[in-house]
C-alpha cells in the first residue's frame, strides 16, 4: 500500500483501492449512509480546507503541540510499563488506521529513542459494524506472540471503537483489546496520555496529515477474501501533505524525563452523556452524535453537520477556534451546551429531518 509514511515508520496491512472506487461528495454519501449503505463501502471527496483553517491549523500546532507531546509521553511510558510488568520479549504496535498512524509512530519513536529497542508497527483496518481485518490480524500473528500486540489510536469518543474491538477479537483470547490512546474524555480506559477533551492536531485534518491516506474500505466486489482491507492513495494532493510536519513537530516536543501520572477514569462515562444529549435533542440514533474535540471536528469535516455543541465561554477557548472556523465556512449553527466531559460535541443532520 503506498503512502507517504516511511517504512521503517509502520507496515500498511492495507489493499491499494487507488482509482478502483469514484469518491463521492459528503452530501451524497449522507444519504447514502442513511439509506443503509455501510461508510465503508464509499470514499470521500476530501474536503480542502480553507486558508483561514489552514491557519487555525497551524495556530493550533504550535500552540498544543507540548500538550500533545507530553500525552504520547505519558501513554508511551503506560505502554512500556505495562510490558515489562508482563515480561514481555517485546512491544508490537498495531494502530487502528487511518487516525491512529501517525500516534502509533509517535509512541514508536519514543520508545525506541528512550530505552534503545526495536519497536514494529503496523497499520490495519477496523470498521464500526463489520469488525476488524481478520486477514491482517493473522499476518501479524504469524510473526508476534499474541501477548505482545499493543492497539493504538488516537482518541476514544464514546466508545464505540473500543467495544468494536472487543467484540471483532473473541477469537483471539490472547490479545489483549485495551486500547492505548492519547485522550480519553469518555472514561473508558487507564492506558491513555490524559482523560481531558485536549487538540490532537492531526484530527483537524484528513488524509493531509495521515500518509494521503483515505479512510478504509470494505466492499466485497473490491476486496475479496483474501485481501486485506482497502485504502486509496491521495496522489493529487502531494503538494499538501504534511504528515511529517505534524509528526516531526510533535517529536522535537518530547520529554524523555516526564513524570508519569497513573490517572483512573472518574466521573459519568462518555456514553452516558451521549445518551443525555440525545434525549436533550430528541435524537433516536446516538451515532449521529459525535462527542469530543476529535469527533467533531470529523463532522464538520466529512458528514453533514446539524449543529456544533461548544462548552460555555467556547469563544475564548483556543482549542476550539479551527471547530469554529469550520463551523462559520460550513454555515453550521454553534449552540452553548453544558458539556462535562466534553469540550466540543458535533451532531450529524438526520437527512431524514432535511
Amino acid at each position: 500500500m503506498k503512502s507517504t509514511y516511511l517504512d521503517k515508520d509502520v507496515t500498511l496491512l492495507l489493499k491499494d483501492i487507488s482509482g478502483l472506487v469514484p469518491p463521492l461528495s459528503t452530501l451524497e454519501r449522507e444519504k447514502q449512509i442513511q439509506n443503509g449503505v455501510h461508510y465503508s463501502e464509499m470514499l470521500p471527496l476530501e474536503y480542502r480546507p480553507s486558508v483561514k483553517y489552514m491557519e487555525a491549523y497551524e495556530f493550533s500546532l504550535q500552540a498544543f503541540a507540548r500538550h500533545t507531546a507530553n500525552a504520547v509521553c505519558q501513554v508511551s511510558e503506560k505502554i512500556y510499563s505495562l510490558f515489562k510488568n508482563n515480561n514481555s520479549k517485546e512491544i508490537v504496535l498495531v494502530s487502528l488506521a487511518r487516525a491512529g498512524i501517525p500516534i502509533g509512530i509517535l509512541i514508536k519513536r519514543y520508545l525506541e529513542k528512550k530505552y534503545n529497542i526495536s519497536i514494529a508497527h503496523y497499520a490495519v483496518s477496523i470498521i464500526r459494524g463489520r469488525g476488524i481485518d481478520t486477514n491482517a490480524i493473522d499476518y501479524i500473528l504469524s510473526m508476534h506472540n499474541p501477548e505482545s500486540i499493543q492497539f493504538v489510536d488516537g482518541w476514544i469518543g464514546k466508545g464505540a471503537i473500543q467495544r468494536e474491538l472487543d467484540a471483532a477479537m473473541f477469537n483471539y483470547p490472547k490479545v489483549s483489546t485495551k486500547l492505548a490512546v492519547l485522550s480519553d474524555p469518555a472514561n473508558i480506559t487507564d492506558l491513555c496520555g490524559t482523560h481531558e477533551d485536549i487538540l490532537i492536531p492531526s484530527s483537524c485534518l484528513n488524509s493531509t496529515v495521515s500518509g494521503l491516506l483515505s479512510r478504509t474500505f470494505l466492499r466485497q466486489d473490491i476486496i475479496k477474501n483474501q485481501d486485506f482491507h482497502g485504502a486509496a492513495f491521495y496522489s493529487t494532493l502531494l503538494e499538501e501533505d504534511i504528515s511529517y510536519t505534524f509528526i516531526d513537530t510533535i517529536e522535537n516536543h518530547f520529554d524523555y524525563d516526564i513524570q508519569l501520572f497513573h490517572t483512573l477514569p472518574t466521573g459519568p462515562s462518555g456514553l452516558d452523556e451521549v445518551n443525555h444529549i440525545a434525549k436533550h435533542y430528541n435524537i433516536q440514533d446516538i451515532n449521529l452524535i459525535k462527542p469530543g474535540i476529535g469527533e467533531a471536528t470529523r463532522v464538520l469535516l466529512r458528514r453533514v453537520p446539524w449543529k456544533l455543541l461548544l462548552k460555555p465561554d467556547w469563544e475564548k477557548d483556543p482549542l476550539l477556534q479551527h471547530l469554529i472556523q469550520l463551523a462559520k465556512e460550513k454555515k453550521v449553527s454553534i449552540e452553548e451546551y453544558d458539556l462535562r466531559n466534553y469540550k466540543a460535541c458535533g451532531i450529524i443532520q438526520n437527512m431524514c429531518d432535511a
